[in-house]
């Protein structure tokens, strides 16, 4: 199914997600280039929930552009395959060999805003990201390993931590909160 038709029959969540569902599936259809970062307005990017196998604590990694605990995903970079690009980038980010969606349907959208930023010595202008995430599930007993050119360190927080860890409000508020309660809705 491609991203428009999966869209299209994600319910939202709250009314952030009813206003980032028109912004996502306009620039969808009338962006060029929109899965790639050519497009340097906005794009797509994919993102996960990591949660452990008791679905009590979640997966962070300091993240070296934000200077901050983060979740994990990244840049689609032409893949249009959300949940491909998320595990991918999970993998790549956290060292985990092993990961798993716990299902395979969206489970939240954002528009993000990213401040302009040099990235290999290169200034990236500030931009949206149009990001589709995605719940994960590993185990902690996997080894964890950071990727020095994008993140310091990677590490399990409980849902609680999650919240405290990071030093970027507007995400702890609209989108860590936002995660913590769907999943304990789905645990129930």
């Amino acid at each position: 199914m491609d991203l428009v038709s999966e869209l299209s029959l994600y319910e939202p969540y709250n009314e952030q997600e009813q206003k980032d569902k028109k912004i996502i599936l306009s620039c969808l259809k009338n962006q060029n280039d929109i899965f790639y970062r050519t497009n340097e307005l906005c794009h797509i990017t994919s993102s996960a929930w990591v949660v452990n196998e008791h679905r009590n604590k979640v997966l962070m990694a300091y993240h070296n552009i934000y200077d901050s605990w983060a979740w994990l995903g990244g840049h689609n970079d032409g893949n249009e395959n959300c949940l491909e690009v998320a595990i991918k980038e999970v993998k790549e980010e956290s060292g985990l060999k092993s990961v798993e969606p716990l299902r395979n349907e969206i489970f939240s959208i954002e528009v993000l805003t990213v401040d302009g930023h040099l990235k290999n010595n290169q200034y990236v202008s500030s931009h949206l990201h149009l990001n589709i995430t995605y719940l994960l599930q590993a185990s902690e007993s996997q080894k964890l390993q950071c990727n020095p050119c994008e993140n310091k360190d990677v590490r399990w927080f409980s849902l609680e931590d999650v919240l405290t860890c990071s030093n970027e409000q507007w995400m702890i508020e609209r989108v860590y909160t936002k995660l913590n309660n769907k999943l304990r809705i789905i645990n129930q």
